[in-house]
C-alpha cells in the first residue's frame, strides 16, 4: 500500500546533529522542501538526535541556521527524537505483545560468531535467529542477569519491493535481511525504528533522501507493514561527487553550508545551483526559487551522481549579483565592509555596488572593492608614485583640478572634463587616467575612473590631488 495520490503531501528532512549541515544534506532538504511546496503540502523538519555521544547543541543550531539562511523554513518542527522516547517504547511494547518483535539474548560476540560461520559456509553473514520464536520451537534458557535487545521479526520469505521515485523498481529478498535490532539492552531504540515511528506518526507521504539509505528502506517498509501503517513513497537521490569524480570531501567544499555565507555566496544562488545538482528543467540553468517550486517534480531527478563544480557555482553567484538591485546589495554587503574596518555610511553604497557588481563573483569581493570608498585612504607607494606621477602627469593633474573646482560633480561631467584635458594637452587616456587613479586612490587599477571620482566626491578628490602635488 502506498500513499494515496489524493492525500496532502507531507515531506520531511531529518538530519542527525552529529556535525554541520553539508551540501548533500542541504540538497536533500531542498528537494523535499520544493516537492512539498510544489504540491501545496507540508515540509517537516525532524532532528534525529538519538546518537547522544555525537549529537551537540552547536550542530543543531548550525542546521537551523543553514535552513534559515537558505530560506527553507519548515511548516512543522523541528521535532527532536530524544523528546519522543516514551512513544518509541510504547510501540516496541505493542510489537512485543503482537509477536512482531522479540527479545534476543545473544551477545555481540555470539552474533559475530554466527556471521563468521555463515561466511565459512558461503552464506550472507547474518544473525541466525536463535531467539526468534516460531511455532513448535523451544527457545534456549534465558541467561541469568543478561539484558536482551529487541529484534524485529522480519518476514523470511518473499520480497520487499517498491517503485522508487528516482531509481525505478527496487526489490530485496526478505531472506537476505537480518532480524533488525530495534532496541538496545538499555531500552533505547535504534535509528531505523525511530525513523519508522516518526514517519508513521507524522503522516509522511514522500521520503526523498540520499541513496546511501536504499538498504535501510526494505527494513523500514517491513516494520511499517507490521505496524499496519500506510507506506510513504520513497525516492533515493544519488550522491554528489567532487570535481575529480571522487566522493565529495572537505577539500572539494563539503563544509558547513554557513561557510558559503561567510565566503559571500547568495542563498538565492546556492538554491539555484544545488537544485541543478541532480534535477533539471530542460536546459534552464538560472531560475528563481518561485520557478523551482513551480517546475519541481521527481520525474526529472537524475539517476546518476552529480558533480560539484566550484567554478559553476561562482558563475551562478555572479549572475545573481549582477541582477540584484544595488540598494539590496548594499544592505547585504554593509556588514562585511564594517568587519573590514570600513565605514559603509561614508559613501553612496548603492552607487558603489552598481559600479562594482558586474565584475564580482561574491559579496566578499564586493566588500573588498568597496573599501576603496569606505576604508582609510592609503596614498600610493613611493615606487608607484615615481612611476606614474611624472612632471608631465602632475601638470595634467593640476589642470584637471583647476577645471574641476567649478564643474558639476557627476560622472558625465567628470568624463567630459577628462576628455577636455586630454584634448588640450594632446594626451591619451592612460596618460591622465592612471595618474588620476594613483593620486586619488593610491592604486593604478580601479573601475572606471570617472565613476570612481564621482563616488569619492569633489572635496575628497581635490584634497588628494593637492596632497599628491605636494608629495614630490
Amino acid at each position: 500500500m502506498t500513499a494515496n495520490a489524493s492525500s496532502p503531501v507531507r515531506t520531511r528532512f531529518a538530519p542527525s546533529p552529529t556535525g554541520f549541515l553539508h551540501l548533500g544534506g542541504a540538497r536533500t532538504a531542498l528537494f523535499s522542501w520544493a516537492f512539498a511546496r510544489h504540491h501545496q503540502g507540508t515540509f517537516v523538519l525532524r532532528i534525529e538526535d538519538t546518537d547522544v555521544e555525537r549529537s551537540t547543541p552547536e550542530a543543531v543550531q548550525a542546521i537551523l541556521d543553514s535552513m534559515d539562511w537558505l530560506g527553507m523554513q519548515p511548516d512543522e518542527g523541528p521535532f527532536y527524537q530524544m523528546q519522543r522516547m516514551d512513544r518509541y517504547r510504547e510501540v516496541i511494547a505493542q510489537m512485543l505483545a503482537a509477536g512482531t518483535a522479540y527479545h534476543c539474548y545473544s551477545t555481540p560476540e555470539e552474533v559475530e560468531a554466527m556471521r563468521e560461520a555463515a561466511r565459512a559456509r558461503g552464506d550472507k553473514p547474518r544473525y541466525d535467529g536463535t531467539w526468534r520464536p516460531e511455532p513448535g520451537k523451544t527457545l534456549p534458557p534465558v541467561p541469568e542477569g543478561r539484558k536482551p535487545v529487541v529484534r524485529f521479526k522480519n518476514p523470511q520469505t518473499g520480497a520487499t519491493a517498491w517503485n522508487d521515485l528516482v531509481k525505478g523498481p527496487i526489490s530485496f529478498d526478505n531472506g537476505e535481511l537480518d532480524d533488525l535490532i530495534i532496541a538496545r539492552p538499555d531500552g533505547t531504540p535504534t535509528y531505523n525504528f525511530c525513523v519508522v515511528v516518526d514517519d508513521w506518526d507524522m503522516g509522511i507521504t514522500h521520503v526523498l533522501r540520499g541513496d546511501d539509505h536504499v538498504n535501510n528502506t526494505p527494513r523500514q517498509i517491513n516494520i511499517l507493514r507490521a505496524l499496519g501503517a500506510t507506506l510513504p513513497e520513497y525516492g533515493h537521490v544519488p550522491m554528489i561527487l567532487g570535481p575529480d569524480g571522487e566522493k565529495l570531501s572537505k577539500r572539494h567544499g563539503a563544509v558547513n553550508v554557513m561557510e558559503y555565507d561567510r565566503e559571500g555566496y547568495l542563498p538565492e544562488a546556492m538554491i539555484n545551483y544545488l537544485a541543478r545538482l541532480g534535477w533539471s528543467h530542460g536546459d534552464d540553468e538560472i531560475f528563481s526559487r518561485e520557478q523551482l517550486v513551480e517546475w519541481f517534480d521527481t520525474l526529472h531527478l537524475s539517476k546518476s551522481a552529480s558533480q560539484w563544480d566550484p567554478k559553476k557555482l561562482n558563475w551562478v553567484n555572479a549572475h545573481y549579483i549582477k541582477q540584484m538591485d544595488p540598494a539590496e546589495l548594499a544592505r547585504r554587503v554593509a556588514r562585511r565592509i564594517a568587519a573590514r574596518g570600513g565605514r559603509p555610511e561614508k559613501t553612496d553604497l548603492p552607487g558603489v555596488m552598481a559600479l562594482l557588481k558586474d565584475r564580482a563573483e561574491t559579496l566578499e569581493q564586493l566588500a573588498d572593492g568597496a573599501m576603496l570608498f569606505c576604508g582609510e585612504f592609503k596614498p600610493a607607494s613611493p615606487e608607484l608614485a615615481a612611476q606614474h606621477l611624472t612632471e608631465r602627469a602632475r601638470e595634467a593633474l593640476a589642470d584637471f583640478a583647476a577645471r574641476a573646482r567649478d564643474a558639476d560633480w557627476t560622472r558625465e561631467s567628470i568624463s567630459a572634463l577628462i576628455k577636455a584635458v586630454l584634448a588640450d594637452r594632446g594626451l591619451k587616456m592612460p596618460q591622465l587616467g592612471i595618474p588620476l587613479r594613483v593620486a586619488v586612490t593610491g592604486q593604478a587599477q580601479t573601475p572606471a575612473v570617472d565613476a570612481v571620482l564621482a563616488l569619492l566626491g569633489k572635496e575628497t578628490v581635490l584634497a588628494r590631488l593637492e596632497a599628491a602635488q605636494g608629495s614630490r
